[in-house]
């Protein structure tokens, strides 16, 4: 299987919660696209730390990130981004290392995306098309 390239949108999060206040305009929101790897090995996304700059991003903890190799190293982790692949949109922090933008699962799954491994793309999950669909537990009710 080749390599799994999108085109994906970077949003600053904290910059559009600002602009949707009226305490920014929208033109100061602070964006980056780039061509990202899709690794269906990886559960988190990754950003170099360029793009954390670039973004304007905060760094706000440190977590232990482990490689395929089984080598661990302590990473730091970003405020929420904004990621938009393909018209859909998720928000969630990402780990900071390496030199390439990486989706990992959870972006995956938040937006109902497959990879479509003999045509090297991601497709929307066929039985849902037209949006993302969230799989969630059902809760006994109390009645």
């Amino acid at each position: 299987m080749r390599e799994v390239k999108v085109q994906v949108n970077l949003i600053n999060a904290i910059d559009e919660a600002l602009a949707r206040r009226g305490q920014l305009s929208a033109d100061q929101i602070r964006s980056y696209k780039a061509d990202a790897l899709v690794d269906t090995g990886s559960v988190s996304s990754v950003i170099p730390i360029y793009v954390v700059q670039q973004l304007g991003l905060a760094l706000v903890r440190k977590t232990r990130a482990e490689y395929a190799s089984g080598s661990q190293e302590n990473v730091d982790v970003t405020e929420v981004v904004g990621i938009d692949i393909n018209g859909r949109r998720a928000t969630e922090e990402m780990l900071v290392l390496g030199t390439e933008v990486l989706i990992g699962q959870t972006v995956l799954e938040r937006l109902d995306l497959h990879v479509d491994c003999a045509n090297n793309r991601l497709i929307p999950n066929p039985a849902h098309p037209d949006q993302p669909v969230l799989k969630i537990k059902q809760l006994k009710s109390d009645r």
